[in-house]
């Protein structure tokens, strides 16, 4: 297992993070726990969750795991999120001081540990300055109840936004970004990747696997069924799969994954979660699995080194598509300047 440090702290964590949103719903307890068990016996030291996941259950999966593991707490990185509705009351959801410093408590209780390493909003909240979250993670820090804070799913101008709030105000600055991220959804790079990478902040990118297509377990023009998240739903699976599956775009993408992995023996999940892992300014990819057999799948991954062409191939199919203007030609031009020519001799 590669380690790597937490964007731009010292804390090391496993390049592969265990994430947990299956915990309670898809995997049950004694799964749950021995995807933990897998996880650290392969040098995993980095788990994520987040108090919506299950509505508290996989929190709680997680801190009895750690209570029967005498030790293993100094030796984890653990992250969690608030942001989403846990109650019905008005103040229930939201970046606001007041529904931060309940979410925080409740997780810290269902987790059962004095301090969370890695303290991360949800998502941005329009309705609170994003001032009042920054001093809440300050607070939080100066409190001991949390080591680092982070954010997930900002758009480019929030997540600069909070970075230089927090430089100009000396609060504990934003150290993570928890994006999606994989060969089938890379629109990060038009904005964010820079910004991560001005400031230090590591990417920790979920749906490495843009759920389950770059396994190659979905068909062209065959609606999802059996024991998968597209499969299980019908309904929702055609709503899903329908728009993906109309992208020429979307299989010449699976199509190279595919070749990759033939070529090197292994599955198209470790060809695709390693392209991700090789990216700019990743700190760690979150590995969701179902099953005990898909982790050590996907932990195969930390071994697995693109070659250069291998790499290149999967890096041209699958380039995002984008307008004229601002991420196309015309907008490059607006943002270039090369130097004038050298003169005489």
């Amino acid at each position: 297992m590669e380690y790597r440090t937490l964007g731009g702290t010292g804390t090391v964590v496993s390049a592969q993070c265990l994430g947990t949103m299956t915990f309670g719903k898809e995997s049950s307890e004694e799964v749950s726990h021995a995807q933990l068990d897998r996880f650290i016996e392969r040098g995993g030291n980095f788990i994520d969750t987040a108090d919506v996941y299950s509505r508290g259950l996989s929190e709680e999966i997680v801190g009895r795991w750690l209570a029967a593991r005498q030790g293993v707490r100094d030796q984890i990185v653990v992250a969690t999120k608030g942001r989403f509705p846990m109650g019905d009351g008005p103040n229930d959801a939201g970046l606001t001081r007041t529904s931060l410093s309940r979410a925080l408590d409740a997780s810290l209780r269902r987790l059962g540990v004095e301090t969370i390493d890695l303290y991360q909003a949800h998502a941005w909240d329009p309705l609170t300055p994003i001032e009042e979250t920054l001093r809440f993670f300050d607070d939080a820090v100066r409190a001991g109840k949390i080591r680092y804070a982070g954010v997930s799913n900002f758009l480019g101008w929030q997540l600069q936004k909070a970075a230089l709030t927090a430089q100009f105000r000396g609060l504990v600055p934003v150290v993570t970004l928890q994006p999606q991220y994989n060969l089938l959804v890379r629109d990060i790079e038009f904005e964010l990747v820079d910004v991560c990478r001005n400031e230090s902040i590591g990417i920790l990118p979920w749906s490495p696997l843009a759920g389950g297509w770059l396994t190659g377990k979905y068909a062209r023009d065959h609606t999802p069924t059996g024991a998968t998240r597209l499969g299980e739903d019908p309904q929702r699976g055609m709503e899903a799969y329908a728009p993906r599956n109309a992208q020429e775009r979307t299989w010449q993408v699976i199509d190279a994954v595919r070749q990759v992995a033939d070529g090197r023996g292994v599955s198209m999940s470790q060809v695709a979660l390693a392209w991700v892992a090789g990216r700019p300014a990743i700190t760690s990819v979150i590995l969701g699995a179902r099953t005990l057999e898909q982790l050590d799948d996907n932990l195969g991954a930390a071994e697995l080194r693109l070659s250069e062409q291998e790499r290149g191939l999967l890096t041209e199919v699958s380039s995002p598509i984008v307008s004229d203007y601002p991420y196309g030609t015309p907008g490059a031009q607006q943002r270039s300047r090369a130097l004038p020519p050298s003169i005489g001799g």
